[in-house]
């Protein structure tokens, strides 16, 4: 049997999955650009693990400072905890910081090594701003962690110039803008490691009904293959992070397209059946904390890979991926939204 001809039970888990995907970024009870900012912060449930495990301490020259962005909830908020229960000098960052308190209770409680920064990757003086009290403060930075960001949904021609250019402002050019300010540090010092969070979608090829995100996060992967080339040279290494669906509030804080909120939208129908039955798939999806597994283990790795998958899902997705060809890849794909 060719790959092109594989079809079997394997095959039907992987659409099931493909669909967590795809819906996860087109629910329709999210949030509209004029509400970007008012989202919550997540709460703590999955630390259970984390709290178990042996925490290392780093003394003297052992001491690694690391810097998060969007460390207020989700991903960021679980991998700041994380790097820091093992040693980690972290600089937790985020935008709002009314939403760093539970952050600080846990810092304070299990005399972590957390110190809290105000940083808006979206505007210049603010990182500069936070980079230099930082850096001020530790001297260096060895690791970067650039995590923060948001999805727009909606189908492609229902979106709205300023809300793709919104998309990248945050998920690319604060991506840059933060790294740009960092490399100075980690190339005088020639040693550091940046991880970018991409996501699972790139690994899968797209999926409709997010292409803004989806090019963001190609953008993202684009520009650290490239950049990895570069800094190789300084002893600076690059590492791309891509999850699986993960249980965050970035779900509830998906911005969507206007116009892809009016039922006489062409796509409307699309989107209403990839919503469908969604919450049952997220609620079985990856804890936060599996990906802050896989940063500790990129950053505390001294030959780190260029790419590591995070959740299970995602992981199962892409071995059955590699056993059929694109055609049939993209035939599957197909099929499945639109049913």
């Amino acid at each position: 049997m060719t790959p092109c001809n594989l079809f079997d039970k394997g095959f039907h888990y992987t659409v099931k999955i493909i669909r967590t995907f795809a819906i996860s970024l087109s629910r329709t009870n999210i949030r509209t650009a004029s509400n970007i900012g008012s989202d919550t912060t997540t709460k703590d449930n999955n630390r259970k693990e984390i709290l178990s495990m042996p925490t290392k301490n780093m003394t003297g020259e052992q001491e690694k400072i690391a810097v998060v962005t969007g460390s207020s909830s989700g991903i960021g908020y679980e991998t700041s905890l994380f790097l820091a229960r093992n040693g980690f000098i972290t600089y937790a960052t985020m935008r709002n910081l009314n939403k760093s308190d539970n952050m600080r209770l846990i810092a304070t409680k299990e005399s972590l090594p957390i110190r809290v920064k105000q940083l808006d990757i979206t505007d210049d003086l603010s990182v500069k701003n936070a980079i230099q009290s930082i850096t001020a403060e530790a001297s260096r930075i060895d690791v970067l962690v650039n995590n923060a960001g948001y999805g727009l949904t909606g189908a492609f021609e229902d979106l709205a110039m300023e809300e793709v250019k919104d998309q990248y402002e945050t998920n690319v050019f604060g991506f840059i803008r933060v790294t740009q300010a960092v490399l100075p540090i980690m190339r005088n010092q020639k040693s550091g490691i940046i991880v970018n969070i991409s996501s699972g979608t790139v690994a899968m090829g797209g999926i409709p009904g997010s292409s803004a995100y989806v090019s963001t996060k190609y953008a993202i992967e684009g520009l650290s293959k490239s950049m990895a080339y570069e800094l190789e040279p300084f002893g600076i290494r690059v590492v791309l992070v891509e999850p699986g669906v993960i249980r965050t509030n970035f779900y509830n804080d998906i911005v969507a397209a206007k116009k892809s909120q009016d039922p006489n939208s062409p796509y409307s129908q699309i989107i209403q059946k990839m919503a469908a039955g969604f919450e049952p798939l997220l609620k079985n999806g990856s804890s936060p904390d599996v990906v802050a597994k896989v940063v500790l283990n990129a950053v505390t790795n001294e030959t780190p890979s260029h790419k590591y998958l995070a959740g299970k899902d995602i992981e199962t997705l892409m071995e059955a991926k590699r056993s059929m060809c694109e055609e049939e890849f993209s035939k599957m794909m197909m099929q499945n939204f639109q049913n």
